[in-house]
């Protein structure tokens, strides 16, 4: 087979969101540590935690107007480079103060990535929905290793050089974007909107109808998936009684099973309607949720973890949806928009899962969830069977 081009952009977008996805899972395994260190509670450094998947969420849709003014390859390379820089700063700040702002910095560089990569590939795969599987990629891959070689690297060097080795990839991958990766033309090198007309432009989007519907489904499909990625483990310790190694082995191997399934899901999506694979998807999670809640054995907690991966998989075919009802110079602006609104609002998952939990116990919390995972499924199908357009 002919190596193409579009191969090394391809790879080199993934290998950068596995970097950015790298350093946001880097601080949970050390995060005893850096209580220990900066004596403080909890609940403090979870707002550190929180600010920086908020300004994760934050940066999508400026992200894709810098992206028109500078050209995408400008855009991911301060992605990458930053997240590098922020990590080191992170790693030897000698005050909370310093380490709660480089985490959030590292939130918001971290989110420059993906809505302009997506773009980026859109232009060189008319087959969008195997690309963004196989670029999606890199966050199961960040969710395999990160944790293990943080905790690793935390328990034998502390916790400072665990934040440090995102630097390790970030570096290389830098490098070889920088060398391989040919500069991108920018849509708008004049600076385009005004302020006002920025945000004007935001909402133009969000009143789109296929924008405006995705967003619906991806929230109420996000909340979940963000609340029981944080609490996994924790559930599986308080509900089944299992180890703490043991759960950690089943939660990589929930990153492992999405990795895989996002690419066949992707893939399926470009030879069939986007909204069967999202619906299809969907009450596949639902069942996933479900055998969370029953018998404890390994077997059936793995028939969980593939029935709910393959329900976070979703995002491989409705993504592509968007690209689908945007024109090549709204790209960037449009999706942008989507990414914002569903990982702002679907974010607060962590919040909301771990609240839930205290008041209600790990069984209604599941039910609620599995609620919402049907709901955003009904949307799709409703969507589906009445034609609707959206």
């Amino acid at each position: 087979m002919k190596w193409r081009y579009r191969y090394t952009v391809l790879i080199l977008c993934t290998l950068a969101f596995f970097v950015t996805y790298f350093a946001r899972l880097a601080f949970s395994p050390v995060v005893p540590f850096i209580t220990e260190d900066f004596e403080i509670s909890n609940t403090v450094i979870g707002l550190v935690l929180s600010g920086m998947w908020i300004a994760y969420g934050l940066a999508q849709y400026p992200s894709g107007k810098l992206a028109d003014r500078f050209g995408e390859k400008r855009i991911i390379l301060i992605s990458i480079g930053g997240t590098a820089l922020l990590s080191f700063l992170a790693a030897i700040s000698p005050v909370f103060v310093i380490l709660f702002v480089a985490a959030v910095g590292i939130g918001g560089v971290a989110g420059l990535h993906y809505t302009v990569a997506s773009t980026l590939l859109s232009r060189s795969y008319d087959d969008m929905g195997t690309a963004i599987g196989i670029h999606a990629l890199g966050a199961p891959a960040a969710g395999l290793l990160a944790p293990v070689a943080s905790a690793w690297i935390g328990v034998n060097f502390g916790w400072r050089p665990a934040i440090a080795a995102v630097g390790a990839f970030a570096v290389p991958t830098f490098v070889l974007f920088y060398c391989r990766v040919r500069p991108t033309v920018p849509r708008q090198p004049d600076g385009g909107n005004t302020p006002d007309e920025t945000v004007n432009s935001f909402f133009s989007f969000l009143r789109k109808p296929t924008i405006a519907f995705s967003s619906i489904v991806a929230i109420l499909a996000m909340f979940p998936i963000n609340g029981l990625t944080s609490f996994l483990p924790t559930f599986l310790i308080d509900f089944h009684g299992y180890s703490p190694t043991l759960a950690g082995v089943v939660f990589a191997g929930f990153f492992v099973a999405r990795g895989l399934i996002q690419v066949g899901v992707g893939r399926l999506s470009d030879r069939y309607a986007r909204d069967t694979m999202v619906a299809v998807c969907l009450i596949v999670g639902v069942l996933g949720l479900l055998f969370f809640l029953a018998a404890p054995g390994v077997g059936v907690i793995g028939i969980a973890v593939v029935l709910f991966a393959t329900g976070n998989s979703f995002f491989a075919a409705l993504e592509p949806k968007i690209f689908d009802n945007l024109t090549e110079d709204e790209r960037n602006a449009g999706f942008g928009v989507f990414r914002t609104v569903y990982v702002v609002v679907g974010s607060t998952g962590s919040v909301g899962v771990g609240a839930l939990a205290d008041i209600f116990g790990w069984v209604i919390t599941f039910i609620v969830l599995a609620s919402l995972f049907m709901l955003s499924f009904l949307f799709i199908l409703g969507n589906r069977l009445f034609q609707l357009g959206y």
